[in-house]
């Protein structure tokens, strides 16, 4: 392509950021973890955000998507949702309030298709298994949004990361829509002190709680995460009987709607309506006061009825002699086990020789599909 027709190329990727809010993220902004090399940046007809989002849904991380649990595992009912419709959700929601409010919709879709790849095997329940392992071994906490960061810039392309913008990787770390909130103010960092907020939720419960998105964009997403799997869960639990839809309370009914699409329709539009033209992202006191008692609604009602005492006793279980079984081949260079096989056979040298056994295991099973940790489990007990 000469260099005429790259410029036009270029131009016309950013030609809809000329009418972008003042208060959007533009590409011109992006921050990327590593400098790249001036060739490759100079013959690059992408921009930086909308780049990240090829890099990401191009990554073995993401294909996996399509067999991790959302809430309800190994139902046979294919009806249900998995982790890949939750993120092409989320990410049509943003995208759609984004757009509405002017925003940078290249920057919401990396984040939104990105920010639950840390998810690990089983879902939120996995995760909770992972971090009682985590902080037992290591003294460090496992969350998923922060495995997340971990698996973009650090495990992806043989663990080398994938040198992501960190615009988008403060997205992914700063998306759980489990901490609701009535307005989202974007929070200023820099590189530096996005990596060093990053680094602490390892070891502080406090900062994990109160990291904040350093974009508007980020904020989009974090509030379309719920909106992305809160009415999507009711369908699905009235799906499997877990729960008849005449049981929604009625004030929930009247403020939000009894449907997952008009929850959805009602919550975006509300947003759009009180954010419009202004440097956060808002909802009105009646829908924030509705939504927070859905929420409350749908944990006492589906997700701690997702799983009987006999299953998380059995996940438990399992996860740990997993854990210990690949820990014991990594400390004795099992060159046949699956961790070898699968995970470890084509690893960078310095990831094998600076990351303790301990984390390599974790991030080993952290990514694991559910038919996959079944598969694993059985495959040691067969011995």
């Amino acid at each position: 392509m000469n260099t005429l027709m790259l410029d036009e190329v270029k131009h016309n990727f950013l030609k809809k950021e000329e009418i972008l809010s003042q208060d959007a993220c533009f590409s011109n902004q992006a921050i990327r973890m590593y400098e790249e090399d001036e060739k490759d940046k100079k013959d690059e007809i992408r921009p930086s955000f909308y780049h990240d989002t090829d890099r990401i849904i191009h990554a073995p991380s993401y294909t996996r998507y399509l067999n991790k649990t959302q809430v309800f595992s190994f139902f046979r009912n294919d009806h249900l949702s998995k982790r890949i419709v939750h993120v092409q959700l989320v990410s049509k929601i943003a995208r759609t309030i984004g757009r509405s409010l002017n925003l940078n919709e290249d920057l919401i879709e990396a984040i939104a298709l990105g920010h639950d790849i840390g998810h690990t095997p089983i879902g939120h329940v996995g995760e909770a298994i992972l971090n009682r392992i985590s902080k037992r071994e290591l003294g460090e906490i496992f969350a998923h949004n922060v495995q997340g960061v971990r698996v973009y810039k650090d495990l992806e392309n043989h663990q080398t990361g994938c040198n992501l913008t960190i615009q988008v990787l403060d997205g992914i770390l700063c998306h759980n829509g489990e901490l609701l909130s009535n307005v989202y103010y974007p929070v200023e960092k820099t590189k530096e002190s996005f990596l060093e907020e990053y680094e602490s939720c390892y070891n502080n419960e406090k900062i994990l709680k109160q990291v904040r998105p350093m974009t508007l964009e980020g904020c989009v997403v974090r509030i379309s995460d719920i909106i992305g799997y809160i009415g999507r869960d009711i369908e699905d639990a009235i799906e499997i009987g877990v729960i008849q839809r005449e049981d929604i309370p009625k004030n929930i009914q009247k403020v939000l709607g009894i449907e997952n699409r008009k929850i959805v329709d009602t919550l975006i539009r509300d947003i759009i309506e009180n954010s419009l033209g202004k440097p956060y992202i808002k909802m009105s006191s009646s829908v924030y006061e509705a939504l927070f008692e859905l929420k409350e609604f749908n944990y006492k009602h589906i997700y701690l009825k997702a799983n009987t005492k006999e299953q998380l006793d059995f996940y438990e279980e399992k996860m740990n002699l997993l854990y210990k079984q690949c820990l014991h081949d990594i400390e004795t260079n099992n060159q046949k086990s699956n961790i070898y096989q699968v995970y470890l056979k084509d690893a960078h040298p310095e990831y094998l020789k600076n990351t303790d056994p301990k984390r390599i295991a974790i991030d080993y099973i952290s990514g694991m599909t559910d038919e996959y940790f079944l598969e694993s489990i059985h495959k040691f007990e067969n011995k």
